[in-house]
């Protein structure tokens, strides 16, 4: 008995010892004590609300997939996060879209802070391009995407509408905006600038390391809005190049936050424990990978629209094929600067206030690559 309740003392002081490292090991350098960015980088003042729901969509089915039948609904299990405070509202609405083989957990800082300082966001887990995908997860299922996006926002706004509901009078819809990591990026770009897909009472958009790969100038050029590009130069998986460097020429009044050092699975929250590594993209290389092995090939360009809409058939890009991996920013870190440069940019284009308009403005195009020396912002020339 003395020895069973040695082994349960031993191993509950390593599982203990682990949580303890992985909650306080290797931390991030902080910002420095005092400028803005160390100020913006705080948790708003709102206490928020943590909800889980699903939504189904019964007008629409989802595609059979391998061994998968497929389903006569839409099903998208969701997490919102909203301000408990009722006397600021109505709050600007976020729709936030998860990048392949991922979830909406990825997002779970990130979004709780933006509710934080005043935004209700609501991020689904999609039903085929999901790490636990019934069949596996399905790239192509991403052109299904933006009307899921569509339908959330037709399920808040109802709910804002209905007495009695816990978010009545609470969304505003005359500021809604949509962000996302990966393909979730290409979600919201598909969303906010497709002639078919998109949603007109999206007016503002980011991309986090999002493809843009297979867009020519003239598909932004349907529905100018506000976007911005969020990435990392050493991205291995959707590669700065062919997807980031392009947005300023391509998208009118487009901008891009470029980290010097940053990955691409170092945006996402489960990095977190990936900062030991010295480049997590090793493992979300090998996620992506795996999950698109012995996938069968679609005709992709053709199922995002035809040449005379802006899609390049032509276009490539490069997916996990950087070796040797570079060193890489500690993740906490990269995500610190996501949080500031993604509150930053919906402030600017969501804020009742001009003076905190102008402020997020005056931060992203001169203060952030001042105090920040891992990031650079670039502008499309007017």
């Amino acid at each position: 008995m003395k020895t069973v309740l040695k082994f349960l003392l031993i191993v509950s002081l390593l599982v203990g010892g682990g949580l303890w490292l992985l909650a306080t090991g290797k931390q991030p350098e902080p910002f420095v004590p005092g400028t803005e960015s160390a100020a913006r980088l705080q948790p708003g003042p709102l206490p928020v609300v943590k909800v889980e729901r699903d939504y189904v969509d019964t007008s629409r089915r989802t595609d059979a997939n391998g061994d998968y039948p497929g389903a006569a609904d839409r099903r998208l299990e969701t997490t919102l996060w909203y301000p408990e405070n009722r006397e600021s509202a109505p709050y600007p609405l976020l729709v936030y879209s998860h990048g392949f083989s991922s979830s909406r957990q990825e997002a779970e800082s990130l979004a709780a802070y933006l509710a934080s300082h005043g935004y209700i966001v609501i991020a689904p887990t999609y039903p085929l391009t999901n790490l636990r995908a019934p069949g596996g997860p399905r790239v192509q299922d991403v052109v299904n995407q933006p009307a899921d996006v569509r339908f959330l926002i037709d399920e808040l706004l109802a709910a804002s509408e209905t007495p009695g509901n816990a978010l009545y009078q609470q969304v505003d819809p005359e500021r809604i905006g949509a962000l996302g990591l990966s393909l979730g990026g290409l979600t919201s770009t598909l969303v906010a600038f497709h002639p078919e897909m998109r949603d007109p009472r999206i007016s503002a958009a980011l991309s986090i390391a999002g493809p843009t790969f297979v867009f020519t100038d003239v598909f932004y050029r349907h529905h100018p809005l506000p976007f911005l590009m969020l990435a990392g130069d050493i991205d291995a998986i959707v590669p700065w190049e062919d997807n980031a460097r392009p947005v300023p020429e391509q998208v009118p009044d487009g901008e891009l936050v470029t980290l010097r050092g940053a990955s691409h699975a170092g945006f996402a929250d489960p990095a977190a424990a990936m900062r030991w590594l010295s480049n997590p993209d090793a493992v979300g290389c090998w996620i992506v990978q795996r999950s698109m092995a012995g996938a069968e090939e679609e005709p992709w360009f053709d199922l995002i629209g035809p040449p005379e809409m802006g899609i390049n058939y032509g276009a490539e890009s490069a997916l996990c094929t950087m070796d040797p991996l570079p060193e890489a920013m500690n993740p906490l870190r990269q995500q610190m600067l996501t949080r500031v440069v993604v509150g930053s940019f919906f402030d600017r284009q969501f804020s009742r206030s001009a003076a905190t308009r102008a402020a997020a403005e005056r931060y992203l195009s001169e203060v952030l690559a001042e105090e920040l020396m891992e990031a650079t912002y670039v502008r499309a020339a007017d």
